[in-house]
């Protein structure tokens, strides 16, 4: 960061994007790791306390809802696609186990129906006293469809605008009932005002919903709705109904180009751009010194099978098969992902930017070169400058490997962050929404029922 530099008012947000036993392919080899991570309750339970210590904003579990096709071989040395938990039911259990910090579920809109997610997240948000948030995905891939009666995923443009409908049914049924219809009158005998509750009766071209959710509406009104639109009509979707943004820019000048583009958008759509929280990815591994994290990372590495690398990028291409070209030749000309479109962009620059060869882009991949390797102060400072500079309002943290990498992100970024008064000491609210800075909207029937009265 350079002297001349403005300093940004306000504090960063964190997200800890939990993925046991960590994003690194190889992550439940390390001795350190605890190998059935995924579907060990207790194992990540403390990964959540730990979280919650640090203050962190929210804990984030992606998903998946079905296995990626390919070869057994390759699939039986991964962890973390084979043996997890299913995230919302997860999240439930979490919520008992903690106290204040935010609890963000990926539900894709491809393969569920509105109802019963929007009563999976109220729900969520009762059970957690108002810390859930809906990250809403259209799903990957084609072994994803293959479970849902379909042969291949649904096409790009079709399941965004099934989602753009989603997001509002789902939105419409936790209005259902009024903050205040519940009245638990047990000497009336009168258990909710008949006044305050509403029926959606939406009909849309995807959907028909006739409501009422049979709970009543969430704490924080509605959860908070996370998204990571990156193509032009990912990109709508966010800037309209995103309130945290997940983003992958590796560079400043990127992310800020998205960080500007997204705000403007949503200022086009009528929303406030200090309501749309743009956090992107930021993978670490921290040492005391940097030849501590240098050999953290290193011993991580060696630990991955070169099968598992190709797969992966073949995965990330967009399931394009790439077995049947010369390791060390280019990457070849491929057909746009109907996964991806912006992920598989990304790569295909790499690739051709620093001619790699499909060997060598493998290898960068699979290494993750993006993951920030250094000190506490080589962290704070990445994390200083993109917030100054309107990169970011935060940052979606990933863990290479768990619990090591979030041990060290704890106990010694976090408080370098505060120290330069870039992030809270300890939390101020209860709810997701207070952790964000974020209002609690309003229903969409509050103007009639005040009108009414």
């Amino acid at each position: 960061m350079t002297s001349t530099q403005p300093r940004r008012s306000g504090q960063v947000h964190l997200n800890a994007f939990l993925k046991p036993p960590g994003e690194f392919l190889a992550a439940w080899r390390h001795p350190h790791a605890v190998a059935d991570a995924g579907v060990n309750i207790r194992h990540v339970i403390e990964l959540a306390r730990t979280a919650e210590r640090g203050t962190f904003d929210a804990i984030f579990l992606a998903d998946l809802v079905g296995v990626p096709l390919t070869s057994q071989e390759v699939l039986s040395r991964v962890s973390v696609v084979n043996d997890s938990f299913e995230p919302t039911t997860l999240l439930a259990a979490l919520a008992t186990a903690t106290t204040r910090i935010g609890l963000v579920a990926t539900a894709s809109t491809t393969y569920n129906e509105p109802y019963h997610l929007a009563r999976t997240f109220a729900s969520l948000d009762h059970l957690s006293g108002g810390r859930a948030g809906w990250n809403l995905v259209t799903s990957l891939n084609d072994a994803e469809a293959q479970n849902f009666g379909l042969d291949s995923h649904v096409e790009h443009e079709l399941r965004y605008a099934r989602a753009a409908e989603f997001h509002d049914v789902v939105t419409g049924l936790w209005d259902s009932f009024d903050d205040d219809a519940f009245r638990h009158d047990q000497t009336a005998g009168v258990y909710f005002d008949p006044e305050k509750i509403h029926w959606l009766n939406h009909a849309g071209t995807h959907f028909r919903v006739s409501g009422p959710l049979n709970i009543a509406r969430p704490p924080q009104g509605r959860p908070v709705v996370v998204q990571a639109g990156a193509s032009e009509t990912g990109r709508d979707l966010a800037a309209r109904v995103g309130e945290v943004i997940f983003t992958a820019h590796p560079t400043l000048p990127g992310a800020q180009a998205y960080y500007a583009d997204i705000k403007t958008r949503a200022a086009a759509a009528g929303r406030d751009p200090d309501h749309v929280i743009v956090l992107p990815a930021l993978s670490t591994i921290v040492g005391r010194t940097q030849a501590e994290a240098e050999d953290k990372i290193a011993a991580l590495r060696s630990l991955l099978d070169p099968r598992v690398a190709l797969a992966d990028l073949s995965y990330r291409l967009g399931g394009f098969d790439l077995t049947a070209f010369p390791l060390d030749g280019p990457l070849p000309e491929l057909p746009p992902s109907n996964q991806s479109l912006s992920g598989q962009r990304q790569i295909v620059d790499q690739a051709r930017a620093n001619n790699l060869t499909i060997r060598q882009l493998a290898d960068q991949i699979a290494r993750d070169d993006r993951t920030l390797v250094g000190t506490p102060t080589t962290v704070a400072d990445h994390i200083e400058e993109w917030f100054d500079q309107r990169a970011a309002d935060g940052f979606n943290v990933i863990f290479p490997y768990l619990p090591d990498a979030l041990n060290d992100f704890v106990d010694l970024v976090i408080p370098e962050l505060r120290r330069r008064g870039l992030f809270r000491t300890a939390y101020t609210g209860r709810t997701l929404r207070e952790h964000l800075g974020l209002p609690r909207p309003p229903s969409r029937y509050a103007s009639r029922s005040v009108a009414s009265t």
